[in-house]
């Protein structure tokens, strides 16, 4: 027999078991799923939320992957929104909704999503009276 193949195939033995044991540089499925579980679900804004302050309304009817809003607002009256997207802030949902429409041109809501009382709190800054609002909306359960 020859000594070669036998020497690389003990050789070969020996190193494939050692470099079975070293970890996996993509992350298993159950990882993946526990990250993306802990991350916050931009679902959870869909719905009609009422501001305390008012009876102002904002409709969340959908939220693209990328965070973008099919959301109106109402006050009473319908208006459009320029600007309609949320965001990720490490575990926070982050919204930023802007009005173009006549007497609110580019006032913006810059919200929170508070989970623990499902709510959003934040600031409407009215720019073209120059006055910024605290601000809280509730989701309307009727």
């Amino acid at each position: 027999m020859n000594p070669i193949p036998f020497v690389m195939l003990c050789l070969s033995l020996i190193v494939n078991p050692a470099l079975a044991q070293q970890p996996s540089q993509q992350p298993s499925a159950t990882t993946a799923a526990r990250q993306s579980s802990a991350e916050p679900a931009f679902d959870r804004l869909l719905g009609r939320w009422v501001r305390l302050q008012g009876g102002y309304v904002i409709t969340i009817r959908a939220v693209d992957a990328d965070g973008k809003l099919d959301a109106s607002y109402a006050n009473p009256r319908p208006l459009p929104f320029h600007v309609a997207v949320a965001s990720r802030d490490g575990n926070a949902l982050k919204l930023l909704f802007e009005l173009r429409a006549a007497g609110y041109n580019g006032s913006t809501y810059t919200l929170n999503y508070d989970a623990a009382n499902d709510r959003l709190n934040g600031v409407f800054d009215q720019v073209v009276a120059k006055q910024r609002f605290d601000v809280v909306f509730a989701r309307d359960k009727s």
